[in-house]
């Protein structure tokens, strides 16, 4: 296949390329990606993590709450979406309640704030992902009430076969008296 050289843009059409960063374009992708993945395998199917509050590496959204609302729209056209897995901010209870399905907060929490964010209603379920990564057996951990080994940040993104993902203690006898224990 053969592919022609882009033409050089007039002056005149620069401003309508480069300057429509409505929200509508912004989310564009993920919306006709969401669309093409629930027409191919159901609503029912398909959850989607999403981070309008997210802030790193020059990534940061000027107005982060309408954002997470147009994504919110955007998802509850489809009846019966699975899920919407969302990090932890202190603005999220808004997005929480106008999403029409599961929404999955994340973010730091522990035992106690997990309970605590399902029971008053601020999500309907909690993800622990780095205190999962830690604690192996981490439902067994809470179930106990057992110290919990700490993350490190360090070893997420290594190359290393075995310093990371695969190296913390599982929980034994019921307990756990490690030094590098933190209670949950």
């Amino acid at each position: 296949m053969v592919y022609s050289k882009p033409r050089q843009l007039r002056t005149e059409e620069i401003p309508g390329i480069v300057d429509d960063f409505s929200l509508e374009n912004r989310c564009r992708f993920a919306v006709e990606v969401i669309d093409a993945i629930v027409r191919e395998v159901g609503a029912h199917r398909v959850g989607i993590r999403l981070s309008p509050f997210a802030d790193y590496f020059d990534c940061v959204d000027s107005d982060p709450v309408a954002l997470g609302h147009y994504m919110i729209q955007q998802l509850n056209k489809h009846k019966g979406f699975l899920y919407c897995h969302m990090a932890d901010s202190s603005r999220l209870l808004p997005l929480r309640k106008a999403f029409n399905g599961t929404f999955i907060a994340a973010g730091g929490y522990d035992r106690e704030e997990g309970n605590k964010a399902v029971a008053e209603d601020y999500a309907n379920l909690v993800a622990y992902g780095r205190l999962f990564l830690a604690n192996p057996n981490l439902p067994k951990r809470f179930e106990l009430n057992a110290p919990l080994n700490k993350y490190d940040c360090s070893t997420f993104n290594t190359q290393d076969p075995v310093v990371g993902y695969t190296d913390y203690p599982f929980l034994e006898d019921g307990s756990n008296n490690d030094e590098s224990s933190i209670q949950a």
